[in-house]
């Protein structure tokens, strides 16, 4: 999966270039500069898409990092008190005072926040190794090898492009750097710095629990002071994140609904409506396993795993042909194109990845459906009052019976 992903990662700097060295426009300002590849490669429907599943992708990741928030925050409420607060509280408030935060008009001043989620990230994963290498003789033997299973297999990819789709701003982050040519070369740095932090994490929480293992890892570590600084690092990160995440959505429905770019009653109004409708599916779906899983085998598979390649295939191939008849035109490649000009090896490494997107993100995405619906199925927050059952009941029966992976 992380060679796909580099690779996926490493054409779309490619698209990118080919834009910069066809189209001088963009080497200017470009709000969007994913959707534009999309546009240049296969026309202005294709433009629409891309920004549309851009947007469910950011609204989604928004959706998953308020809950696991609130859930790691809800944790650590049980641990250090007797109160029994509802988890559907704690995201109700921790929205409210997330709000303001999503009120500012660009996060591009707050870089530190980027630095500091890097860094909670970073130390979470090494207590994350150290809690579970401690607990290795002591929980090991008394847990047992799970059974294979094609759907955990499904959904297992759907949390890895979860984890490792960030696709839809890397045309974002290369329009802004100094040289974009060299953003190939940051793509596989990157990735293989991602995997040497996530592979112990799943190697060690997989080898010490085994099947104990539910939507995160971090209620298993038996050590109270390491598993609740790992809550504080992780839920940091969190919330730094959300505050970035927030702002292209926002950023897109103001511009839809052609709202002023200044401060003002418009743009309290639309972003509260925005937070307002993350908090209702998060009060609907209360369990971000599985919703984590759906987005990754859906949207994310789209913008990390198969529109790359496939961009890739067309831009390649309208940059051969105008080579090849020395003619300037502008339209997008046609498939004939694509299978004249694109080179063997590169044309049978692109549609093998596009035909594992669609497959294993179809599957992945049946699979979250199904956990959502059956096995990991939670009632909405406003629905179980009504029927004398907590939510906290609720997660801990999934905790209890649930079958999930690490994030």
């Amino acid at each position: 999966m992380m060679s796909v992903v580099t690779y996926t990662a490493y054409v779309l700097g490619k698209s990118w270039n080919i834009l910069l060295n066809t189209w001088p426009e963009y080497r200017e300002h470009c709000r969007k500069p994913y959707p534009e590849i999309g546009y240049r490669a296969m026309g202005s429907i294709v433009r629409k898409l891309v920004s549309l599943c851009i947007d469910i992708t950011q609204f989604g990741i928004a959706v998953v990092y308020l809950l696991l928030s609130s859930k790691n925050i809800h944790d650590m409420i049980k641990t250090f008190s007797d109160n029994d607060f509802s988890y559907c509280f704690v995201v109700l408030i921790l929205a409210v005072c997330l709000l303001p935060l999503t009120f500012l008009k660009s996060p591009q001043d707050f870089w530190w926040a980027v630095v500091i989620a890097m860094i909670t990230t970073s130390c979470a994963v090494v207590l994350i190794i150290i809690g579970s290498s401690l607990d290795y003789g002591l929980c090991s033997s008394y847990t047992g090898m799970p059974s294979y299973q094609p759907k955990n297999f499904f959904l297992a990819l759907g949390t890895l492009l979860f984890a490792y789709g960030g696709h839809s701003a890397f045309p974002t982050i290369q329009h802004d750097m100094k040289n974009p040519a060299e953003f190939t070369k940051s793509v596989v740095l990157a990735f293989t710095v991602m995997g040497v932090m996530y592979g112990p994490v799943c190697i060690m929480g997989y080898l010490t629990y085994h099947d104990t293992i539910r939507d995160s890892i971090i209620p298993s570590i038996q050590t109270v002071w390491i598993q609740q600084a790992i809550n504080v690092l992780i839920t940091i990160h969190c919330l730094l994140t959300l505050t970035i995440v927030f702002n292209p959505l926002n950023q897109e429905v103001e511009e839809l609904l052609n709202c002023p770019q200044h401060f003002g009653w418009q743009r309290v109004l639309i972003r509260t409506g925005i937070m307002v409708a993350v908090v209702f599916v998060a009060e609907s779906i209360p369990n971000f396993g599985p919703l984590l899983d759906l987005f990754g085998g859906s949207t994310l598979t789209l913008t990390s795993v198969i529109l790359p390649c496939l961009f890739f295939l067309f831009l390649n191939a309208r940059q051969m042909r105008e080579n090849d008849t020395g003619k300037k035109d502008d339209s997008p490649a046609t498939l004939k194109d694509v299978f004249k000009y694109t080179p063997r090896s590169t044309l049978i490494i692109c549609i093998g990845i596009i035909v594992f997107g669609f497959c294993g993100g179809a599957a992945a995405t049946f699979s979250a459906i199904v956990e959502l619906t059956t096995t990991n199925f939670l009632l909405p927050c406003y629905v179980s009052p009504f029927l004398n059952k907590t939510m906290d009941e609720d997660l801990a029966l999934v905790s209890e019976y649930g079958i999930s992976f690490v994030y």
